[in-house]
C-alpha cells in the first residue's frame, strides 16, 4: 500500500513509519527540513518537506495514498488548530486520487482521565484531563467520516529506543542529577513499548476495520515509584528521588503535570481480539539497562 504519514520524523511517528517500511509498504512522510527529510531517505521513506498548518505541502501526496496516518503534534503552534486543519485536510481526501482510503487518527489514552484501580475500555465515557480536552471532539470528527474508512488509536505513555517520557526521566537522573516524580509515585501508567505500538499501526493499516478505537497499551502495572526506582538504579543515580506535589509542579508544567500524576487502568484486549495484536515487551522496568542504553545512544 502506499501511506501518507504525519509526524515520521517524531518518536512515534518515525517509528511507525519504519515498521510499516518493514512491513512492505511504501511510505511517505512529513518532515519540515531538508535533514530530517535525509534521515527519512536513508531509511527508505520518502520525504515530503512540508508543514501540517500549510496544506498545499503535502495535499496532493495524500491524495495518492490509500493510508492517511496522522502522528503528528505541532506544540509551536497550540496544537489544536494545525491538529483541526491536518484532519479537516486529510479527510477531504477522500473523493481525490486513489480510493477507497484509510485513515488513522493518533489520539492518547489521557483522554480517559484518572481511572484509578477501575478497568476501563474503549466504551468507557470520556473524562479527559484538561491537557488533551479537545482530542475527543478530534476523534469524533474523523470516525463520524462517512467517505473513507477510519480508526482512532490511543496509545499509552511510550517508552523504548529514543525514549518517551522515559527519556525524560534518564536525562534528569543522567544528566542533572536530580530526579523528580510528580505526585506521590503510587499511580500506574498504562504503557506501551514503541514497536509494540508501531505494529498496532500496521496492523491497523492491514485491517478491513471501520469506525472503530483501540486502545494500545501493554501489561505492565508497575507504579511510577518502581519505575522510578529503576531509573535510579540503571542510572546509578545516588540522590533521593524527589515527590513533586502536583500544585507545585504545575507552577512550572502547567496542564501537564496534572497528566504524569495520573492512575490509569487501561483494557488494550480489544485491539489483541480485532486485530491479533499482541505487545512483546513486558514494561519500562522489564529491561530498563537496555532502554538506558538506548537513550543514551539516541543522545549522540
Amino acid at each position: 500500500m502506499k501511506i501518507f504519514l504525519t509526524g515520521a520524523t517524531g518518536y512515534i511517528g518515525f517509528n511507525v513509519a519504519q515498521a510499516l517500511r518493514r512491513a512492505g509498504h511504501e511510505v511517505w512522510g512529513l518532515a519540515r527540513s531538508g535533514e530530517k527529510a535525509l534521515a527519512l531517505s536513508q531509511n527508505e521513506i520518502h520525504p515530503v518537506l512540508g508543514e501540517m498548518q500549510k496544506p498545499a505541502t503535502y495535499a496532493s501526496i495524500a491524495e495518492q495514498c490509500s493510508v492517511l496516518i496522522h502522528a503528528a503534534v505541532d506544540y509551536q503552534a497550540g496544537v489544536i488548530a494545525p491538529d483541526k486543519l491536518l484532519v479537516e485536510t486529510l479527510l477531504n481526501t477522500a473523493k481525490r486520487g486513489a480510493q477507497p482510503k484509510t485513515f488513522i487518527y493518533t489520539s492518547g489514552i489521557w483522554v480517559n482521565g484518572d481511572t484509578g484501580d477501575q478497568l476501563v475500555d474503549e466504551t468507557t465515557p470520556l473524562n479527559p484531563l484538561t491537557l488533551v480536552a479537545w482530542r475527543p471532539a478530534h476523534e469524533q470528527m474523523v470516525l463520524n467520516a462517512s467517505n473513507m474508512r477510519t480508526l482512532v488509536l490511543r496509545p499509552g505513555c511510550v517508552y523504548g529506543k529514543q525514549g518517551g517520557l522515559s527519556g525524560m526521566w534518564f536525562s534528569s537522573a543522567y544528566n542533572e542529577k536530580a530526579l523528580r516524580v510528580i505526585g506521590d509515585g503510587n499511580n500506574r501508567w498504562a504503557m506501551v513499548h514503541v514497536d509494540d505500538l508501531a505494529e498496532a499501526y500496521v496492523r491497523a493499516a492491514e485491517s478491513n476495520y471501520g469506525g472503530e478505537i483501540f486502545n494500545v497499551v501493554d501489561h505492565s502495572r508497575a507504579s511510577v515509584r518502581e519505575m522510578a526506582n529503576a531509573i535510579a538504579s540503571v542510572t546509578n543515580y545516588a540522590g533521593e528521588i524527589q515527590y513533586v506535589p502536583v500544585a507545585e509542579a504545575a507552577k512550572t508544567l502547567g496542564d501537564f503535570a496534572e497528566c504524569l500524576a495520573v492512575d490509569q487502568h487501561i483494557d488494550g484486549r480489544k485491539a489483541a481480539r480485532l486485530l491479533g495484536w499482541q505487545p512483546k515487551h513486558g514494561g519500562l522496568a522489564d529491561g530498563i539497562a537496555s532502554y538506558f542504553e538506548a537513550w543514551k545512544a539516541a543522545q549522540g
